[in-house]
């Protein structure tokens, strides 16, 4: 009997929603998807078939798009729905036009008809996506019809270029589909599909002849079509687990198992991040994305890879935690443990030679150390090694050191010509070790492996006999060469871990101090104001920038409240971002993937759910966007600043 008892902590959760939505002031809207293999298989047609349905019922219905790529039978459903102006947007001389979401939030329509989910917007939209647009107004509690093909899916995306060989790059986050009330199979057996693209129903035919030699190949096809129909069958079990949660129906709950994975800055990262995604989908659990900042040097490539992978584990819905550390295995296990985390996962060991040798490796120090928590090492062998791993380009600045180590082991050569009849070879030999140790140490492994073979060939050359020829008379000095080789390396390599482990402790005392400070400005305000100022002030200095606080006023209408500059002015498109930022509670602006264009970052001001302004801020360099960290710690100012200004309404409530 006790088996047949239902979970209390779901019960609970579950009581907590239902309290929550009523206490809404406004309900979300519902989304529908009419999901596909491939383009053709009559998404478009079945989403408008039911439009139509709803509009005969009275429903007010609107078509916010619809591609209807010419087919007649497509065109003719739309003349019976009202269709919203599309929006005409100029770019690069010529007109592109999108949906207009202001158009359709000031119509308020009941559903609104949005096609194609993984469209990619117009430079200049508000959204960079069109799967934003349609979060924009299911938030305004619109109900959305759209339609989406199963390779647009971002957690699938490794195993359709698997399938197919193409690349997919419109790709839409899962969280997307999991906000979906209904996903609907729009199903076409792949000899029909076929047939449709040869009678010019799906594409024109020129293109339907390419289109058949490389994407709608029956091969191809089955396996989209399979993979679609299994998608669908999970979506279709999740809601069986949901109403049974929700009706209180015996069954088998969820256990309470946990994901993390262990990202790096590098490309194969992709891979992973999807890999955990579907697991932990399948599963039905948490997962986190973490990030160990070692004493291992990211270049600027790879900063730049490490920001996509963290956009793409915040698609996919993961926890994404920033850790730093000595030890990447200790700081992963430690943040496993206090999480409760049952499985980690990594990607194949990136140290060399000589990281393992004195450092060890991060997976067998997982593996060894992590007692009931399970490790599985995933990808090995089966990911391609970025290029930029494989090949190294020096710049401007290398040559200088390459050149400047050169000529340092000339000087020691030639003081060694002159001692060559006074001292034993062994003795030079020391001696010419010495540029090879200051390469390493002042200029890193590249250049001091450099040395170290220049300085070899120089010894061999002029201090063994015979003289002025690479042939070696003597064994014994074999064992020199290689110490010359094994001394610098490890010295350079040394030198590099000390450099870089100084600067991330280096980093964390400054992300720590800046925090500290922050919080003794703050909470040394006297009043509102005061708070404001010094908040606007501290924070233009930190990030060498311009900043902003906006806070509502009666009519809830934002106004700037403080600013580092008197003389800064906004425009009336920058304050309707900010007013944006403030309505949906996320982050725009530059740097975003919603209203990118614009030369401000918009972070909301929140006190657990709830948005009480906006700060903004403007980079003094005009190409300049924050990095990860600096995105961090501006969210952490923006914390303090919010719970200071909640906390002072709080005990001194006046007007804002």
């Amino acid at each position: 009997m006790e088996e047949n008892r239902p979970n209390p902590d779901l019960l609970i959760q579950q009581i907590n929603q239902e309290t929550e939505g009523s206490n809404t002031e406004k309900k979300k809207g519902k989304l529908k998807i009419f999901l596909g293999y491939a383009p053709g298989v009559g998404k478009t047609y079945r989403m408008l078939q039911e439009a139509g349905l709803n509009k005969k019922n009275n429903i007010d219905v609107v078509i916010g798009i619809a591609e209807t790529h010419g087919r007649k039978e497509t065109e003719l459903l739309l003349t019976s729905l009202e269709i919203i102006q599309q929006k005409k947007i100029k770019y690069s001389g010529i007109i592109l036009e999108e949906m207009d979401i202001d158009t359709l939030l000031a119509r308020q329509p009941t559903l609104v008809i949005v096609d194609e989910l993984a469209h990619t917007n117009a430079p200049g939209s508000r959204h960079d996506k069109r799967y934003q647009d349609t979060e924009e107004l299911l938030t305004a509690g619109i109900n959305v019809f759209t339609t989406l093909n199963i390779q647009h899916i971002e957690s699938l995306n490794d195993i359709i270029q698997q399938i197919s060989g193409i690349k997919v790059s419109e790709r839409v986050p899962d969280r997307i589909i999991e906000l979906a009330d209904e996903v609907e199979l729009v199903d076409l057996t792949p000899e029909k599909l076929l047939e449709r693209l040869r009678e010019g129903k799906v594409y024109i035919p020129p293109r339907a002849e390419q289109a058949m030699r490389q994407f709608f190949r029956k091969g191809n096809l089955l396996a989209l079509r399979e993979l679609s129909l299994k998608y669908t069958a999970k979506q279709v079990d999740e809601d069986i687990r949901t109403f049974m949660e929700k009706n209180v129906i015996p069954g088998v709950f969820t256990v309470n198992t946990k994901i993390l994975l262990g990202i790096s800055a590098s490309p194969t990262t992709e891979n992973l991040l999807r890999f955990t995604q579907r697991m932990a989908d399948d599963l039905d659990v948490e997962w986190f994305a973490v990030y160990v900042e070692s004493p291992q040097k990211v270049e600027k490539y790879g900063k730049v890879q490490l920001e996509k992978n963290f956009h793409l584990a915040e698609n996919l819905g993961a926890k994404i935690v920033l850790l730093s550390g000595r030890s990447v295995a200790d700081e992963l296990l430690n943040f496993a443990k206090s999480k409760n985390v049952t499985l980690i996962i990594v990607g194949p060991s990136k140290r060399n030679f000589f990281e393992k040798l004195f450092k060890g490796s991060v997976i067998e120090e997982l593996i060894n150390r992590s007692g009931p928590i399970n490790v599985l090492v995933a990808g090995k062998g089966g990911f391609k090694k970025p290029i930029y791993e494989k090949y190294y380009v020096p710049n401007k600045r290398d040559y200088k050191s390459f050149l400047f180590s050169f000529i340092l082991i000339l000087v020691i050569t030639g003081i060694g010509l002159s001692l060559r009849s006074f001292i034993e070879p062994v003795n030079i030999g020391l001696l010419l070790l010495l540029p090879s140790i200051a390469s390493g140490i002042l200029w890193g492994i590249r250049v001091g492996l450099f040395a170290s073979i220049i300085s070899v060939c120089a010894f061999d050359f002029f201090f063994i006999p015979p003289y002025n020829t690479f042939e070696v008379s003597d064994v014994k000095y074999l064992p020199s060469f290689v110490v010359f080789i094994l001394v610098s390396v490890t010295i350079s390599f040394l030198v590099k871990s000390l450099r870089k482990e100084t600067e991330s402790y280096r980093n964390r005392e400054r992300f720590i101090y800046s925090l500290y400070s922050f919080s003794r400005e703050i909470i040394a305000a006297k009043d509102l104001n005061n708070i404001l100022n010094r908040a606007v002030k501290y924070i233009a200095e930190a990030f060498e920038s311009n900043a902003i606080i906006f806070l509502p006023d009666d009519s809830k209408n934002l106004i700037e409240k403080s600013k580092n500059d008197d003389s800064l002015t906004i425009t009336e498109t920058e304050h309707a971002i900010v007013s944006w930022v403030y309505n949906n509670g996320q982050p725009a602006g530059k740097g975003t993937n919603t209203l990118s264009s614009s030369n401000w970052y918009c972070l909301p001001l929140k006190v657990r759910d709830n948005t009480i302004g906006v700060i903004a801020l403007k980079m003094n360099e005009q190409d300049k966007t924050l990095t990860l960290d600096q995105i961090q710690l501006f969210e952490s100012f923006s914390s303090i600043v919010a719970f200071a200004i909640q906390t002072y309404v709080l005990t001194a409530p006046l007007k804002l």
